[in-house]
């Protein structure tokens, strides 16, 4: 369908310029289209762009006294650059595929939207503005792309003043090339601030017979002169444009401006704002925007332009806050289906005496011939009032309610009928009815409220229950009662709430506290279970203890955070060889489970290395029983170390565990880690052993990540205040490990902390 609008558009401008062409010579129509092919040919240019520059020119072509070698240019062509369908010699694109958009302009706007897209590319421009001369001698933009929406209202109309640019192009009927905007400011008053926003402009008049009447910006942000190239392919452009302009010009709308210059005149003595606007098709289908034809005295746009100013413009253009999606769908579905549309009442600010006042409107559309009459009511504070009432009640899901107990009328509005879920059709409840409609079982409670309300003025709150088709409802009640002057209750104004939800969360956050404070106490009892069970299996010596000539102080402290117990373990014994063995270690997670598998690791890896396996034979056998133990908890980490007193060797392999700490002669240093994974997390893990010569009064400290880890805070910082603790609490006195840990944990404990301070005594211990 595309394709076929766009070769019928590109018929009607062929048929159109053959016309031409036909009534300027009186030749045949097939001789005129024979013309316009070779005009084409001879200017290197398409048909469609011929077409287009004989429709704006409407010159007669040269005569042709013989034969030539080559076809003659004709005077528009000769002043046109060569150009083939696909691009020039000099390196300027051609005009074809301008010549092609053009067909589908609708309106000089469009049309310099079309300009602005193709010159963009093609000379950088970065504005494109249409004046028109006004019979009274000024100019009028009629079109403009790429400048904002107040500078185009400031420069709608120009007046006929020396010194404008546009104007003077009109005069002259030639071109007027301004490269130094800065150089040309004492000759001309420069359209736009700041002035240097585009410090090079070309105004083109269009070619039009003896006198142009339109002329064509086209402004660059870009420094220097335009070359003789561009020019020429600006001057073509204009002419290329002529012939569409003509075209906007003289398409037969009398009907239609009949019938606008009607509507404006009945508009000129309405009061309110009213328009009348056209539908614009897009190119594709649909509609893409509206033309004002009429518009009353109040009705003003975002600029402040009112009543016959807004003519000729667009509706986007003008009002852009309320052309949204909903009345740009209410517009459309009443152009289908002549149904008028009225939209909901909407807040729209607007600037009254210079204060910015919000004001409530709705908008109602109805057809008229092939436009829409587009009326806007202000809505004044009662009919504000109203609707903010009805939106009290449909969002705080109230209602409110009056009886009269005199003349026994009974009104509700229309939520209370939703919240007893009563049909309007069978009419509200009398006052003493209203515990009918209750629960039996809350119904007295709302009878007894009621009695002492009539008979004593007593005002009530009372909540109560119904059964509703969605099921059980909470509802609220509250009134008062309105005396006379006897002090006797002549009336009864009451307010119905609906606490459904309310209700609900609270019975859902009973139930959950219930359900926490059992979750506690299950956890409680486990915590003491695996607390127990800790103790049994982990037994803490209370003083230092003598192992292979070493000495052994043992710290293990309790996570103080949560209610878990953790599995963080240790090992120090001595082997029947007289070597000794120690172990610190780490499982994931808390809880039983955590214990039972720290239970199993401790006295597996134990038996591994008493039965002679090596450390990483250990680690590896360890790997495998985790992987494959049912009752496992996941992953570990791990580090063994085996001391050989005789040689003073220490012996030791790892498992995804942080360092040993080594303090020697004042220095302290972490052991460089060999290769090993965290248990449990491969089939095939690699693990490898090293060793360290310790000498006497050297001190190793093995630990698990809880003394050197914190909230968002790396390891390598935890590491560093391990390293700088052990420095400024080092001791050879026994009980040093305690200020020690005090420093390193001053905050909660958020995990599990276990140490092996290992001394190597002086020669003379």
């Amino acid at each position: 369908m595309d394709r076929l609008r766009d070769l019928a558009a590109k018929s009607a401008v062929l048929e159109q310029a053959k016309g031409v062409v036909m009534a300027l010579t009186s030749c045949s129509p097939d001789a005129a289209d024979e013309e316009l092919q070779r005009r084409a040919e001879a200017g290197n240019r398409s048909l469609l762009e011929e077409c287009w520059i004989t429709l704006g020119s409407l010159v007669p072509p040269p005569a042709r006294t013989a034969p030539e070698p080559e076809p003659a240019l004709s005077p528009e062509s000769a002043a046109a650059p060569s150009h083939t369908s696909d691009a020039t010699d000099d390196g300027t694109a051609t005009l074809g595929p301008l010549g092609r958009q053009i067909v589908r302009v609708a309106t000089p706007q469009d049309l310099a939207r079309c300009l602005l897209e193709h010159l963009a590319h093609e000379v950088d421009a970065d504005a494109v503005m249409i004046y028109a001369r006004l019979p009274a001698g000024g100019l009028e933009l009629v079109g403009h792309a790429g400048i904002d929406d107040t500078l185009a209202a400031q420069w709608h109309k120009v007046p006929p003043l020396n010194g404008v640019a546009p104007h003077d192009a009109l005069r002259a009927g030639v071109p007027r090339w301004l490269e130094d905007v800065e150089a040309y400011r004492t000759q001309y008053l420069v359209i736009g601030e700041p002035p240097d926003r585009w410090s090079s402009r070309a105004w083109l008049p269009v070619p039009s017979g003896d006198s142009p009447d339109v002329c064509i910006g086209v402004l660059r942000s870009r420094v220097g002169p335009f070359s003789a190239s561009t020019r020429q392919h600006l001057q073509t452009v204009a002419r290329l444009c002529a012939g569409r302009l003509r075209a906007f010009d003289t398409r037969s709308q009398d009907a239609a401006d009949a019938s606008a210059a009607a509507v404006q005149a009945v508009f000129d003595a309405l009061p309110g704002a009213a328009m009348l606007l056209a539908p614009l098709p897009a190119v594709p289908g649909g509609i893409e925007d509206y033309r004002i034809d009429a518009a009353t005295t109040q009705t003003v746009d975002v600029v402040g332009r009112a009543g016959r100013e807004l003519v000729g413009r667009r509706f986007q253009e003008c009002c852009p806050t309320l052309a949204g999606e909903p009345l740009r769908e209410g517009l459309r579905r009443t152009l289908t289906t002549g149904k008028p549309y009225e939209s909901e009442p909407f807040a729209h600010q607007e600037v009254v005496a210079g204060v910015a006042e919000l004001s409530t409107y709705s908008v109602r559309a109805a057809p008229l011939g092939e436009g829409l009459i587009v009326t806007w009511t202000r809505h004044d504070s009662s009919d504000r009032q109203e609707q903010r009432l009805a939106d009290v009640q449909r969002l705080g899901s109230l209602g409110w309610a009056s009886w009269n107990l005199v003349t026994h009328e009974v009104t509700w509005s229309s939520q209370v009928f939703a919240l007893f879920d009563r049909a309007p059709a069978r009419g509200p409840v009398g006052l003493t009815e209203l515990p009918d409609l209750a629960l039996p079982e809350d119904a007295p409670a709302l009878a007894r409220a009621i009695g002492q309300l009539l008979g004593e003025g007593r005002t009530f709150d009372v909540p109560f229950r119904i059964r509703a088709a969605s099921g059980l409802r909470h509802l609220r009640a509250v009134a008062e009662a309105v005396p006379d002057a006897d002090g006797t209750p002549v009336e009864v104004h009451g307010v119905v709430q609906d606490l459904t939800a309310q209700r609900s969360a609270e019975l859902a956050l009973v139930e959950s506290e219930r359900a926490i404070l059992t979750q506690h106490d299950v956890l409680r009892a486990e915590r003491t279970l695996a607390g127990r069970l800790q103790h049994a299996l982990l037994p803490l010596p209370t003083r230092p203890v003598r192992l292979a000539g070493l000495r052994v102080e043992v710290a293990y402290l309790p996570a103080q955070s949560g209610i878990h117990v953790g599995g963080d373990w240790f090992s120090a014994i001595e082997l029947p060889d007289g070597d000794a063995l120690f172990v610190v270690g780490d499982v994931a997670g808390h809880g039983i489970d955590a214990v039972a598998t720290m239970a199993q690791l401790r006295f597996t890896a134990k038996g591994m290395v008493i039965t002679g396996s090596s450390l990483t034979g250990a680690l590896a056998r360890l790997n495998t029983l985790l992987l494959h133990s049912r009752d496992s908890h996941g992953t570990a980490t791990l580090v063994l170390a085996r001391y050989s007193p005789a040689e003073r060797r220490l012996v030791w392999a790892q498992a995804g565990h942080p360092p040993p700490l080594l303090l020697r002669g004042g220095q302290v240093r972490f052991l460089d880690r060999p290769r090993g994974m965290l248990l449990g997390a491969s089939a095939a893990p690699a693990f490898a052993e090293t060793e360290c010569r310790l000498a006497p009064g050297d001190r190793v400290i093995l630990y698990t990540d809880g003394l050197v880890e914190r909230p968002a805070e790396g390891l390598d910082r935890g590491l560093k205040r391990l390293s700088e603790a052990v420095m400024n609490h080092h001791t050879d006195e026994p009980g040093s490990l305690g200020p020690l840990l005090t420093s390193m944990l001053e905050r909660e404990r958020r995990d599990d902390v276990c140490v092996l301070d290992i001394r190597v005594p002086m020669e003379a211990e």
